[in-house]
């Protein structure tokens, strides 16, 4: 298994026009990191940069230490799942599986051993004979991966393999590949998805791509809770944090913040005399969001137009102006009876986020 490390990685089409730019990135051993951003951003560009399917146009890519630039596909002990499945579909399962590791003149014992281990893993020993069209779309997935798997490779790249299933498979396979990766610790992987879910759910790191570069980089619970720009903050969770107008009143260890709607936040993130009287966002995810009672202190004042129940919780939708994004709040239980109805929204300070200029003053 390997690391990876990216310097100054760039991809330019025709000699002016920059899809990527300034990526540095290490990544290492063991490590399962997420590529995720708008579309257009150029996240699946750069897992096929890795791949070598795609020419590297500036910088350097760096496998266990050595360059691989002009290095073939088929040189870099790179396997990769696409969205298709790509299977032959004259072929069985064992067939598709073990195809690669014939081309490249394994012994049959060799080639039956790293069959069953990777059917094993992905229980996939009933289906060995089979052909791909009495396979299900899970299933045949999963044989896109286990045709990875015998290869024994040093990194594995997932270019959105779960976007052909339906809801329900898309979960029940997104599980079997946290699993397999549990049963392979010390395997390198590399994921784009669009999906955040997935992105929460499987990865090491997160890597949020944007403006032809990475906008940041963390854990999921790092970009989650402390986002470093009002961008990566909308596009981690759903639905999306809550940006509000306000102005810095006062400074120090906790803060508070004037609200244009007439509220009032005070935020754990600490200011200094400089910021009194900025113009800030003030940043609420909808869950963290707590309804308050009559002439209690609140962050926002709103009438709600829609509920949606979702049974453990409820989303209120609050009346907006034209133009402007639409203030969400999450509510445990069921609030059904709140449309039409004026509701205070407050949150506790460790939770209220401040930007200025773009930027979470955290990161400043």
């Amino acid at each position: 298994m390997a690391n990876l490390k990216l310097t100054d990685v760039a991809k330019t089409y025709g000699g002016t026009v920059d899809v990527l730019k300034d990526i540095n990135l290490d990544i290492k051993q063991g490590e399962l990191i997420v590529f995720v951003g708008p579309s257009g951003c150029g996240k699946s560009t750069l897992l096929r940069m890795i791949a070598g399917l795609e020419k590297i146009t500036g910088g350097t890519l760096e496998i266990d230490g050595q360059v691989v630039n002009n290095v073939p596909p088929a040189q870099r002990g790179i396997a990769m799942v696409f969205q298709s499945y790509a299977l032959y579909p004259h072929m069985t399962v064992r067939d598709n599986m073990s195809f690669a590791l014939k081309i490249a003149k394994k012994s049959p014992e060799e080639i039956d051993k790293a069959v069953a281990k990777a059917a094993k893993i992905l229980q996939l020993d009933a289906y060995l004979d089979r052909l791909p069209k009495a396979l299900s779309g899970g299933q045949r997935q999963r044989v896109a991966i286990g045709r990875s798997i015998v290869r024994d490779p040093k990194v594995y790249l997932f270019d959105e393999p779960l976007s052909n299933l339906d809801a329900a498979l898309r979960v029940a396979t997104r599980i079997e590949i946290a699993q397999l990766k549990e049963s392979m610790p010390d395997s390198t992987m590399i994921y784009v998805t669009h999906d955040q879910v997935e992105a929460m759910t499987l990865a090491t790191r997160i890597v949020v791509l944007a403006n032809k570069g990475i906008a940041q980089v963390g854990s999921p619970l790092e970009l989650y809770e402390r986002p470093n720009s009002e961008f990566v903050a909308q596009f981690i969770g759903s639905p999306s944090m809550n940006l509000l107008p306000g102005e810095i009143v006062e400074t120090g260890k906790q803060t508070r913040i004037k609200m244009a709607g007439g509220g009032v936040a005070v935020s754990d993130y600490p200011t200094e005399s400089s910021d009194m009287g900025a113009k800030v966002n003030v940043g609420v995810r909808p869950e963290d969001f707590l309804e308050v009672e009559t002439g209690a202190e609140y962050i926002y004042s709103g009438t709600v137009d829609i509920t949606e129940a979702l049974g453990e919780v409820t989303l209120l939708y609050f009346q907006k102006e034209a133009g402007a994004d639409p203030i969400i709040g999450k509510l445990p239980g069921i609030h059904a009876d709140l449309r039409g109805k004026e509701v205070k929204l407050g949150a506790v300070p460790e939770k209220v986020h401040i930007f200025r200029n773009g930027t979470s003053l955290l990161y400043r």
